[in-house]
């Protein structure tokens, strides 16, 4: 049973572009992301910022929520977080 801990979340990187993923420990992934040890696409557009966050009941739906977000637009991905208002770009 994986409860709630399994997050999609939102980065805004440093050249302002966003990336997207999940994970179940969001602190640890954030700072990997920091550190160039995450992700391929955000080790070069560092350091990052976590703009928005979505609790999800276990992997498949935050994965399932992930290719949904991967799917918006730029301006849906913007709206979804000024929605949210859990950040600011």
């Amino acid at each position: 049973m994986d409860g709630l801990n399994w997050v999609c979340y939102l980065l805004c990187c440093a050249d302002d572009t966003l990336y997207c993923g999940i994970t179940n420990n969001l602190a640890k992934r954030l700072a990997a992301h920091n550190a160039g040890t995450a992700a391929k696409y955000t080790r070069a557009r560092g350091p990052v910022t976590l703009v928005y966050q979505e609790f999800c009941a276990n992997r498949s739906a935050a994965s399932k929520r992930e290719h949904e977000i991967k799917s918006m637009a730029r301006a849906e991905k913007l709206a979804l977080v000024i929605k949210i208002g859990s950040g600011s770009i």
